[in-house]
């Protein structure tokens, strides 16, 4: 699971680009005086991104500029587990390892983890790579799948098998395009394999059976007694 501890190594600071700068300065407009602590979040996770993970200087930076205690940005920091505390390879991947993954082959996905990248919380001699397991993502019915976050985009890779993972890594590695989303060659979405067998009439869809309200549901209610 993540690892809620900072790195052992820190740099010695950190600073805002100007174009996160302009972005940070914009952000707190949106708060009452006083009330710029709110963007704490926002300012965590446009620093991870800036700097791929979250330093002990750019927790300081980001308290220096919200004007608040520095334990507190550590505190939410900390907390959340999408918020990482170490170095992570081009490109992090996150494997779920809850009940449905599981069921469907995530202890092969894992290996196969071991195998290409090495193990958790490392990052790959190449840079290339880290991975972690987590809690549920969300993706349940194309269960197994896993999370490839970069400092560009976060992306879900659905109704993986160990080859097809695999296989998946190596393009990363080499720098070639991947399939988002599932890579069942059947499957659209979320939907189940195959074609569509419901809701297939288009006439469901073109608005012909669509009737006008006489009136607006709940518009006049009755009154209080």
């Amino acid at each position: 699971m993540a690892s809620r501890r900072p790195a052992k190594d820190q740099p010695a600071s950190f600073e805002w680009t100007q174009e996160n700068e302009d972005w940070c300065a914009a952000q707190m407009k949106k708060y009452p005086e006083g009330r710029q602590a709110s963007c704490v979040i926002p300012f965590l996770w446009r620093g991870q991104k800036q700097a791929g993970w979250i330093s002990i200087p750019m927790m300081e930076a980001i308290a220096r500029q919200l004007d608040m205690p520095y334990i507190r940005v550590y505190e939410v920091a900390t907390f959340y587990t999408m918020f990482n505390l170490a170095p992570v390879g081009e490109f992090h991947v996150q494997l779920c390892g809850t009940t449905p993954c599981m069921l469907r082959g995530a202890h092969d996905l894992r290996e196969t983890c071991k195998k290409v990248i090495g193990p958790e919380h490392h990052v790959s001699e190449d840079g290339k790579f880290s991975w972690l397991e987590v809690e549920c993502l969300g993706a349940c019915c194309n269960a197994p799948m896993v999370q490839i976050s970069t400092k560009t985009g976060d992306h879900y890779y659905e109704d993986l098998t160990p080859e097809i993972f695999e296989d998946l890594l190596g393009k990363l590695r080499r720098g070639e395009e991947v399939k988002i989303g599932t890579q069942h060659p059947n499957r659209h979405t979320s939907d189940p394999e195959g074609e569509n067998t419901t809701l297939t009439d288009a006439s469901l869809y073109d608005g012909s059976a669509a009737q006008p309200l006489k009136e607006i549901p709940n518009a006049n209610p009755a009154p209080a007694e």
